[in-house]
């Protein structure tokens, strides 16, 4: 695509600090450097986001994560990792080109943190099993 960063940089117009390349997937680190060794990984294909990937490339970019984020997370000695897909700007998406964070953790103190709320006092088991249901039948065999 035309005006993707991404693509850009997949196709060496706009410089990188590469760390993984191959025919399917590109991993660099993220310009913000949320955490010391923020990395990001895209497919080669563009693809707005997750929710536009088809099976087969959604399953070539999964593939190759679990490897490069545990190179991360030994590069830095990090504690742990979150590994997240924003989808949409609602969801804090602000390169439309699919991609997967990798943000190494140090400590609950540094640069990068969120809360779940937990709502489980909210709604009934009946409505818990209807949101399940409503779901369910929406997915493709």
């Amino acid at each position: 695509m035309e005006d993707c960063i991404f693509c850009k940089i997949i196709n060496g117009d706009i410089p990188s600090a590469k760390i993984y390349e191959d025919d399917k997937v590109y991993a660099f680190l993220d310009l913000g450097q949320v955490t010391k060794g923020h990395t990001l990984v895209i497919p080669k294909k563009h693809a707005r986001n997750m929710l536009d990937l088809d099976e087969e490339t959604a399953s070539e970019l999964y593939k190759r994560v679990p490897k490069i984020a545990n190179a991360v997370k030994e590069a830095y000695a990090a504690d742990g990792i979150n590994i997240l897909n924003n989808n949409e700007e609602i969801a804090s998406q602000t390169v439309f080109h699919c991609h997967v964070h990798l943000i190494p953790r140090y400590s609950k103190n540094d640069d990068f943190g969120f809360k779940w709320k937990d709502n489980s006092n909210t709604y009934s088991q009946e409505e818990f099993l209807k949101r399940a249901a409503k779901i369910s039948a929406l997915i493709p065999s």
